[in-house]
């Protein structure tokens, strides 16, 4: 070997020899480093599966905030086919080829991805009544534990035109005037002046407001004795309409006395749905159909809230998605009226409501190898206490911190605060349908106790797996509670 060849080669080895040293003294540190390239460490990715487009530009638009603020992990979105959603993800985890470490679950399907080994516990950390309402973490916790993160969620609640109630009370205060004014004064001159008084009294804003308060229903009789006495403009085609065939908006009459699988919707030994508290419900949503004729056979939502928006409704019952086809009418001059948003009024002042509820959550794949980041990254998603979620998708994040711009949403917060969520139990899964039917035959005429009689023998039968006939109730329930006489009947405690 020549003198250059040799020189070359001790060159190299000090090289070596010096690059290793540095290492050395470094203690690996450079690996990490932030001005590393070379020998940066891999991110790992974290899929999320999700069926809903409506997400997608917001979700596209968090993972690239999250990846950008996140050395070592990446978020992935995926927009799947809502078709066998969960058969899917079942499919592809045991198959191992892109399985998703995360993926948006309704809380219903719980039990079913739970017992496929597709959820596991998650870190309940995070999970305080501080920054989550009860029903929200009522909806992901099964067998006494949570399986998932509350992500948003859909419910229902009273809608009432704004406008409709100022114009109301603003009359009323009027006509209070003019009748202290005929007292005060009960000459004939004084009557043959009301012409002018009432059109010179001059009524404030505070006032009218202080008055629509008090016009606001707190029961369902409260609208019964408004619509009695409603001076209606010509526009107005029912005081009160809601889509009587959909389960969604009828289940407040009875979700205060019915049990289906305890506080978590987990437990099939407790289902109660006949007793005399539900009876006596659903007589009064029979009842109904007198003060308000709603033809169950051609029940529309989304009909019924494009009238609200026309001015034809004072009063229904809608979900989250009613305020951005408000909002939308009145950006395109298409509606002139302003809207007010409270929690599920009570049947009366003794017989309590509570909506259902269904919360969509991020639930950590129990075939994920990275369980630590997948919770991390859910606990990203659903930590966020912008208002874009609801911005850029409609959508309501079950997040107590969140300040949303939209002041209708307080309404709908409160009624899911209060809610039923929807029972995770597979044996169950039928049973809203069954419901939903069985409000249509009540409304339409059919005897409520045997109604819901054979309802619960449906129900007992199949979480038992044998059949289970309930007995009739020995108490006659005709004609034993109206609107009319309810709270007479309540205050005399015969309900004991």
């Amino acid at each position: 070997m020549n003198k250059k060849k040799r020189l070359l080669s001790v060159i190299l080895t000090v090289c070596v020899l010096f690059i290793s040293i540095f290492f050395a003294i470094r203690g690996g540190s450079v690996l990490s480093g932030e001005n590393s390239s070379l020998f940066s460490r891999k991110k790992t990715t974290i899929r999320l599966w999700y069926d809903d487009d409506a997400l997608t530009d917001y979700l596209l638009q968090l993972s690239v905030n999250y990846n950008d603020t996140h050395k070592y992990t990446r978020l992935e979105p995926t927009l799947v086919s809502a078709l066998e959603y969960l058969e899917n993800i079942s499919a592809a985890s045991a198959a191992g080829e892109m399985y998703p470490d995360l993926y948006i679950l309704t809380n219903d399907s719980l039990e079913k991805a739970y017992l496929a080994g597709l959820a596991v516990p998650v870190d309940s950390n995070s999970l305080t009544q501080d920054q989550y309402p009860s029903a929200a973490l009522k909806s992901v916790t099964y067998d006494g534990q949570y399986i998932a993160y509350p992500y948003y969620f859909e419910t229902s609640t009273l809608l009432y035109n704004k406008t409709y109630l100022e114009n109301a009370a603003r009359d009323s205060l009027e006509n209070e005037y003019y009748l202290q004014g005929i007292e005060e004064d009960a000459t004939e001159e004084a009557a043959s002046d009301s012409a002018s008084f009432e059109g010179s009294v001059e009524i404030s804003d505070e006032e009218v407001a202080e008055k629509v308060n008090e016009m606001i229903p707190d029961t369902i009789t409260d609208i019964i004795t408004f619509a009695e006495t409603y001076n209606a403009p010509a526009e107005v085609e029912a005081v009160f309409k809601w889509d009587v065939s959909d389960i969604f908006y009828n289940y407040f009459f009875v979700g205060n006395y019915i049990n289906i699988g305890g506080d978590a919707g987990d437990n099939s030994e407790l289902i109660d749905i006949y007793n005399e508290d539900a009876i006596r419900c659903m007589e009064l949503y029979q009842q109904l159909n007198q003060f308000f004729a709603i033809d169950s056979n051609t029940s529309s939502y989304q009909e019924i809230i494009q009238d609200f928006i026309g001015g034809k409704i004072v009063f229904t019952l809608a979900t989250t998605d009613a305020l951005g086809a408000i909002s939308e009418a009145q950006q395109n001059g298409e509606c002139s009226y302003e809207y007010g948003v409270v929690p599920m009024p009570d049947l009366m002042d003794d017989i309590q409501t509570r909506t259902m509820s269904v919360t969509r959550c991020i639930v950590v794949n129990g075939y994920s190898e990275h369980t630590k980041e997948a919770n991390e990254a859910a606990e990203y998603l659903c930590g966020r206490y912008d208002d874009d979620m609801y911005q850029m998708t409609g959508k309501v994040s079950t997040n107590r911190t969140v300040q949303h711009k939209e002041s209708g949403l307080s309404g709908f917060i409160e009624a899911y605060d209060a809610s039923v969520p929807m029972p995770k139990m597979i044996a169950t899964s039928n049973f809203w349908m069954q419901l939903e039917i069985a409000f249509e035959e009540i409304w339409e005429g059919a005897d409520p106790n045997e109604t819901l009689r054979n309802v619960s023998s449906r129900v007992k039968t199949q979480v038992s797996g044998s059949e289970q006939t309930i007995e009739e109730s020995p108490i006659d329930f005709t004609n034993d509670v109206s609107w009319t006489t309810a709270e007479e009947y309540y205050d005399e405690g015969m309900t004991e």
